[in-house]
């Protein structure tokens, strides 16, 4: 019988990449936070008003990325040490929450160091949902059936078509 037939490994998120991960997530606040409180400031000031909203705006997207990303890598941190099931750390409350992407044109009218960090907010937030749609789907796909077919199988020395 092929592999096809056999439910999935549940996708784990190990403790090392969550850890990775929130390195990254803290390094892109922290770094957000300077350029939007400080540097960004004088760069906005130079902007035509209709783009110095827009600046506002993708400033906010930018830290409800990043805010959705670590709350989401405290939940796998919670899960990973136990705190909380794995069950309950997929309850849809506990997923990663919604973020608004940016207006590509927009963003080709702001200085290069906003666009940076638009662009850096955006793709780790891509990978964050890739994983948690991948820990939902894996546990979506295996099913009651799948699996009493499969130790079926084992025990009879998989001996079926």
């Amino acid at each position: 019988m092929d592999d096809s037939s056999n439910p999935p490994a549940e996708a784990r998120i190990t403790s090392r990449l969550i850890d990775s991960l929130y390195t990254e997530a803290m390094l892109l606040a922290d770094e957000a936070r300077s350029y939007f409180d400080d540097a960004g400031r004088d760069d906005r000031s130079t902007l035509e008003p209709f783009v110095r909203v827009g600046f506002a705006c993708e400033s906010l997207k930018v830290t409800t990325r990043i805010m959705h990303i670590v709350a989401w890598l405290l939940t796998q941190r919670a899960v990973e040490s136990g705190e909380l099931s794995g069950r309950e750390g997929r309850r849809p409350e506990r997923r990663l929450g919604h973020a608004a992407e940016s207006e590509p044109d927009l963003v080709s009218k702001l200085p290069p160091s906003a666009q940076h960090l638009i662009e850096a907010s955006s793709e780790l937030y891509a990978r964050i949902k890739r994983i948690d749609e991948g820990v939902v789907t894996e546990e979506r796909i295996a099913s009651p059936a799948r699996a009493l077919m499969g130790r079926l199988e084992r025990g009879l020395g998989g001996n079926f078509g």
